[in-house]
C-alpha cells in the first residue's frame, strides 16, 4: 500500500500500524519487520505474535478501549511492541520523553490523567520522586522485571510473566477514528499542552513519502524515537508499506554510514540537523559507495544540492507539527534549499494558507501565520486534552493556527520565516521557553529570567538564558547548570547564560520583549556551556 488517491471513507485498516502488522504477518510472516542496528530482530510473525501477547497481559492488567496508559520507555522493542499491544486495545498511550524528571514528568502525568504506567526499572527510580504527587494513577507495569520495593506508593509489577497468545477474534485493533496517542507539545504561555492524536494522523505523518521511496521488504532506517510523532510514524509507514525498519536508540552520526552499509537501508528519515552534521564530515573517496537511495528530513540545509550529489541520493522535505501532521511536502524534485514544501496532493489533502492577524488569506511574498485545514475527518488533531479554550483558539475560523510565520512564492513554495511564538527547537525537540523560565528561576540565585533561542551550528536553535542574578558579583553558570541537570532534561539545559541588569519589556503590558533579546545575539559576555575550541 502507498499513496492514497482517495479513500473510499476514511483510512482502509491496513493502513494503521496493528492491522498493517497483521497483514503482512499472514503474507510475509519470515521478513523482518524491526531490527536494532546491532544485529537483533523481529519478523513481522514474531512481532505480531509478540504485541498480540503483550495485548494480552496489558488486558488482564485492567487496560481496554479508552484506558489512559503512560509509557516511559528507551527507544527499543519494548517501545515498539508496547505501542502495538495498546492499539490492540484501542487503548489511549501517553508516550513521555525519557528526559522528563521531576516537576515536568509530573505535568505530564497528571495533565494526561494517565492511569497506568509501563516503565523500565532503571526509569522508576525518576518516578519515585513524583509518585506522591499523582492522585490519578492506577498501577506501574514493569517491561524488565517486578520490583517490589518501589520506595513509593505503588508496587511495580512486572507485565510479562502470564503471557499467553490472543485469539484475533479478542483483539478488535483501532480505527483510523481513534485516539491512538496524546502527544505533548510546546506551551509558550503556559505549560506542554497534551494533543488528542487519531490513528488517521499517525497515518497521514509519513504517508507523504514518495510511492518509489520504500518497496516491500526494503529497509529503512530510523534513529527517533516512539515518543515522537516522527518516530512512530515512521515506524507505521514501513509497516504499511511492508519494509523493514532499522533503529537505534539514538541517532549517532558516527554509526551512520556504517549502519546504512551493513543492512542495505535504501531510505533514512532524519532531521534537518542530522542532515548538517552528515554533511559536516570530511569528505571521503566512499561517500558514493553506499545504498541509501533517499532521505526524507526536514528542514533542508543550505547546502543541499551538493549533499546529494556527494551522497548519491536524492532528498524529500516538508513542513509539520504534532498538531498537523505534515501540511506542505515535496517529492524527491524538492526545489529551493529555503522552501518546506507545496500542498499536499495526498492524503489528507491539507489545505493550507498564510493569513493575516485577523485571519484574511495574504498574497505571494507577505509573511504571516501558517493555518491549515482537512475535509477528510481525524486526520488532523482532536484537539488539546481538556484545554477547551485552548483548543478554540488553535481552532478558530475553522483553520488549525501553527503559530509559526510564512510566506509563499508564485510557484507555490511555503517558506518559513519565523516562530510567531516563543518555542525553541533543539535538535529534533521542541522546547517550551516557558518551561525552561519556570525551572530556571526557582534557582535561589537567579531574581528573573527569560528563554529564548540561538543560532545552532547545525541548524535549529541552542537554548539560551538571560537572567537577574540575585548577586552578580557571586553568580557561576557552572552552578545553575549543576543545579539544573536533575531538574530537567538534557536537552532541555540552557547551553548560552546572560546576567543582565533588567530585561527589556513593553511599556503597556509590561511583559519581556524577547524579540529584542534574540535580536541582541551572542555576545563577548555570553558564557557558553560548549565553548568552541581556540583557532
Amino acid at each position: 500500500m502507498t499513496q492514497l488517491a482517495r479513500p473510499p471513507v476514511g483510512l482502509p485498516r491496513t493502513a494503521l500500524g496493528p492491522h498493517a502488522l497483521a497483514r503482512w504477518a499472514a503474507e510475509a510472516p519470515d521478513r523482518t519487520a524491526v531490527r536494532h542496528a546491532d544485529g537483533d530482530e523481529l519478523s513481522y510473525a514474531e512481532l505480531d505474535r509478540r504485541a498480540r501477547q503483550f495485548a494480552t497481559s496489558l488486558a488482564e492488567h485492567g487496560i481496554a478501549a479508552g484506558t489512559h496508559v503512560a509509557t516511559f520507555l528507551p527507544n527499543g522493542f519494548d517501545a515498539q511492541t508496547v505501542w502495538l499491544a495498546l492499539g490492540w486495545l484501542r487503548a489511549i498511550e501517553v508516550p513521555l520523553n525519557t528526559g522528563l524528571r521531576g516537576t515536568l514528568l509530573r505535568h505530564a502525568l497528571v495533565a494526561s490523567d494517565s492511569e497506568i504506567l509501563v516503565t523500565t526499572r532503571a526509569l522508576l527510580e525518576r518516578v519515585k520522586k513524583v509518585d506522591g504527587e499523582l492522585p490519578g494513577l492506577e498501577r506501574i507495569l514493569l517491561v524488565d522485571g517486578e520490583c517490589s520495593d518501589t520506595g513509593s506508593r505503588h508496587a511495580a509489577v512486572d507485565l510479562r510473566p502470564g503471557i499467553r497468545d490472543a485469539s484475533p477474534a479478542d483483539l478488535p485493533g483501532p480505527e483510523y477514528r481513534d485516539i491512538a496517542a496524546i502527544l505533548f507539545t510546546s506551551g509558550t504561555t503556559g505549560p506542554a499542552k497534551p494533543v488528542l492524536v487519531p490513528w488517521a494522523m499517525i497515518y497521514q505523518n509519513w504517508a507523504w513519502a514518495p510511492e518509489d521511496a520504500i518497496a516491500e521488504g526494503e529497509f529503512a532506517y530510523c534513529a527517533m524515537p516512539m515518543f515522537h510523532n516522527s518516530g512512530r510514524s515512521a515506524l507505521n509507514g514501513c509497516l504499511v508499506r511492508g519494509g523493514s525498519f532499522v533503529f537505534r536508540e539514538q541517532f549517532s552520526g558516527t554509526h551512520f554510514w556504517d549502519d546504512i552499509r551493513k543492512h542495505d537501508c535504501r531510505l533514512a528519515s532524519l532531521v534537518g540537523p542530522m542532515t548538517a552534521l552528515l554533511d559536516s564530515a570530511p569528505p571521503r573517496d566512499d561517500d558514493p559507495d553506499n545504498p541509501l537511495c533517499g532521505i526524507l528530513t526536514g528542514p533542508l540545509i543550505p547546502e543541499i544540492e551538493r549533499f546529494e550529489k556527494r551522497f548519491g541520493l536524492r532528498v524529500a522535505t516538508g513542513y509539520g507539527q504534532t498538531e498537523i501532521g505534515m501540511a506542505v511536502v515535496t517529492g524527491w524534485e524538492h526545489g529551493p534549499w529555503a522552501n518546506c514544501g507545496r500542498k499536499r496532493l495526498d492524503y489528507p489533502w491539507s489545505e493550507v494558507r498564510v493569513v493575516d492577524e485577523n485571519d484574511e488569506p495574504l498574497g505571494p511574498g507577505e509573511v504571516g501565520e501558517l493555518v491549515v485545514r482537512t475535509a477528510e475527518p481525524w486526520a488532523l488533531n482532536a484537539g488539546y486534552y481538556k484545554l477547551p479554550e485552548a483548543t478554540a483558539e488553535a481552532s478558530r475560523n475553522g483553520w488549525f493556527h501553527t503559530g509559526d510565520a510564512f510566506h509563499y512564492d508564485e510557484d507555490g513554495w511555503f517558506y518559513l520565516v519565523d516562530r510567531m511564538s516563543d518555542a525553541i527547537r533543539r535538535r529534533g525537540e521542541n522546547i517550551s521557553s516557558f518551561e525552561v523560565e519556570s525551572i530556571v528561576a526557582g534557582n535561589p540565585d537567579v531574581v528573573e529570567c527569560a528563554a529564548v533561542s540561538a543560532p545552532a551550528e547545525l541548524g535549529e536553535d541552542e537554548v539560551r538564558v538571560v537572567l537577574i542574578a540575585r548577586d552578580p558579583a557571586r553568580f557561576d553558570p557552572t552552578e545553575l547548570i549543576d543545579w539544573l541537570e536533575p531538574r530537567m532534561p538534557r536537552f532541555m539545559l540552557p547551553r548560552y547564560i546572560d546576567v543582565v541588569d533588567e530585561l527589556p519589556r513593553n511599556e503597556t503590558t509590561g511583559r519581556i520583549r524577547k524579540h529584542e533579546l534574540r535580536a541582541s545575539g551572542i555576545g563577548p559576555k555570553t558564557w557558553d556551556r560548549q565553548p568552541r575550541p581556540s583557532s
